[in-house]
């Protein structure tokens, strides 16, 4: 007997597969979200094991289907920046709903699943920030890297400043425990003061 976890999980990693991007790991080639996604996932049961059913499918599906949501079809300023992340949480919401639906989940859960994917009170609702911590350790783990060799100094410290302002203290103490390269490791130190 399929379990609807089980269901809504494996259509939300064949959505994601045919993402056309592709990215590699450890020598392997997989569509970008769905490796995205894997991490998110890891990344969560790792860091918080007990995490509700509602909250692993949010973090599979943080980015269902991103791609066809082209960044290029919004002005390419810090406002269209923004327009594009507010619809994409919205799209994201709307795509995993869908599947959930069809999964045999009921509204209740349904709400509480794109509550956290559109990440509502940051802050205040505690799996909202688990979503939001693992959020940021997965990209301090695995895509920060490419964003160093993209940006000047002053702006990763800006990024990273950023990203460590969203997560809680249990957050940080995590992020401490990546393997970071030395240089980003002295970058985010840096960035942070310590």
């Amino acid at each position: 007997m399929t379990t609807p976890f089980q269901k809504a999980s494996e259509w939300i990693d064949a959505e994601n597969a045919q993402d056309p991007n592709i990215e590699i790991d450890q020598n392997k080639e997989y569509p970008k979200e769905l490796l995205y996604s894997n991490r998110m996932y890891e990344r969560l049961m790792q860091f918080e094991p007990n995490a509700s059913e509602e909250i692993q499918i949010a973090s599979k599906a943080q980015h269902i289907c991103r791609w066809k949501v082209a960044r290029e079809s919004y002005p390419m300023d810090r406002v269209g920046y923004l327009k594009w992340r507010e619809e994409l949480k919205k799209f994201h919401a709307k795509t995993t709903a869908e599947i959930l639906e069809k999964a045999g989940y009921d509204q209740t859960f349904i709400d509480r699943v794109s509550f956290l994917i559109e990440k509502k009170l940051l802050k205040k609702d505690h799996e909202t920030q688990l979503l939001e911590d693992v959020i940021c350790l997965v990209f301090l783990e695995y895509y920060l890297e490419p964003f160093v060799h993209k940006h000047d100094e002053e702006k990763l410290k800006n990024i990273i400043k950023k990203t460590w302002d969203k997560m809680s203290d249990k957050g940080h103490q995590e992020a401490l425990k990546i393997n970071y390269s030395e240089e980003n490791l002295n970058l985010i130190k840096a960035s942070l003061g310590l």
